[in-house]
């Protein structure tokens, strides 16, 4: 369960330490209970891979328009950003897909078994392509 001070958006704290951060001064990223999960924090010290599976099928569901800082230099997997530019198509069918989901629930990015050997399969697949 997530608490609403466990999801941090948009913010005009200039005070950053990794680049990806900056993404949050434009309102293009957020950070997931941050506390659990900081800047450059070991991986060994960080999501269990049950957790790291839902969140992997999650971005495949994002079609490679939402990228995860649990895979960037420096490690911060409490990291998500868009990762396309504002005029690029996936990113408008990507917002009219979760409007969808929203319209219909049980549907979409981690509403489903992310364990079901077909999401599993799916998600590395998506994985191997970013």
């Amino acid at each position: 369960m997530l608490e609403p001070s466990d999801v941090v958006g948009h913010t005009a704290n200039k005070q950053i330490h990794a680049d990806m951060e900056s993404s949050q001064l434009s309102g293009t990223a957020l950070t997931v209970k941050e506390v659990y999960y900081p800047l450059a924090a070991p991986a060994g010290n960080g999501m269990s891979g049950d957790q790291i599976t839902v969140v992997e099928d999650i971005l495949a569901d994002c079609q490679g328009v939402v990228a995860w800082g649990g895979e960037m230099d420096p490690l911060k997997q409490s990291h998500f950003q868009i990762d396309v530019p504002p005029h690029d198509s996936r990113l408008k069918t990507l917002a009219a897909g979760i409007n969808n989901w929203n319209d219909h629930p049980g549907k979409g990015a981690g509403a489903i078994d992310a364990f079901h050997p077909s999401c599993v399969s799916r998600s590395r697949k998506a994985r191997n392509a970013r």
